[in-house]
């Protein structure tokens, strides 16, 4: 019975001690969890009224949720006695670890971010970067796909994409299209002109607005270089590349307009 008296004091001890400490903690971490939650659903509302990426979103959310938790955690710990020093210095030392071992990942991480959050492309748009060109299929976090004209694949590290020039042909929503077309010296430039900028006003793929343009390039080599510059959806910028330069050639020679003969000069001595 003394050994049973013994116990029931210091169990009464160890409540009268310990009991508030443990309910505290507990109300602190209920109250904590409550208010983890309204933050994540801020954030996460936040996030979907900047027109943050659905992905992204997500990703962000339980990235911010996961850290309150943690905290609460080693705060409740504290409360409860438990020494969190030594703790969160594991904590450091394994988050350094992790962040040199993956350090790559982590810049291709933060520029996947970066692009989803200030969106210098679109899925869909043509861009150019990193010496590759083609339509974006895909933004992911940790990489950017590509699809080029001829059907190939290409994946980007969205560290270097971030780093690097972007090009986004498809921003305007039109792209101009450069060609050059030559003819004989001797032709009737203005004539030339005058059917070049009749074909580009009948074709169904250039644009009126922006207006196209037809003028001089150069003149010399025994030939007129004419700059055509009509402008084209992104959608239709090849069929405007090759189909207007058929048309000027066929509406050319219905016109009797000649092309440059080339020439070559050979000395003797």
């Amino acid at each position: 019975m003394e050994e049973v008296t013994t116990y029931t004091t210091r169990f009464m001890d160890w409540v009268y001690v310990f009991g508030p400490k443990l309910i505290g903690a507990l109300a602190v971490f209920i109250i904590g969890l409550y208010v983890v939650n309204f933050i994540s659903k801020f954030v996460s509302k936040a996030l979907n009224k900047r027109g943050i990426d659905v992905s992204l979103q997500s990703f962000l959310g339980s990235l911010v949720s996961g850290g309150l938790k943690v905290l609460l955690l080693i705060s409740v710990a504290g409360m409860l006695g438990i020494q969190t020093t030594s703790f969160v210095a594991v904590v450091g030392a394994l988050g350094l670890a992790v962040g040199l071992a993956l350090q790559g990942s982590l810049a291709n991480f933060a520029g996947g971010v970066l692009i989803l959050v200030f969106k210098p492309f679109k899925i869909g748009d043509l861009i150019e970067s990193n010496g590759q060109t083609g339509l974006v299929t895909e933004i992911q976090i940790f990489n950017t796909i590509l699809l080029t004209a001829e059907n190939k694949t290409v994946i980007l590290a969205n560290g270097a994409v971030s780093n690097s020039t972007i090009v986004n042909y498809s921003r305007h929503g039109n792209l101009r299209v450069d060609i050059s077309v030559a003819v004989a010296a001797d032709s009737d430039v203005a004539k030339a002109k005058r059917v070049a900028m009749e074909v580009l006003k009948s074709s169904e793929f250039v644009l009126e607005e922006p207006a196209p343009s037809v003028n001089v390039l150069n003149v010399g080599d025994g030939m007129v270089t004419l700059a055509i510059r009509p402008y084209a959806s992104t959608a239709h910028y090849w069929d405007v590349f090759f189909s207007v330069q058929e048309q000027i050639r066929t509406a050319f020679g219905q016109n009797e307009i000649e092309g440059p003969t080339p020439t070559r000069v050979i000395i003797n001595k």
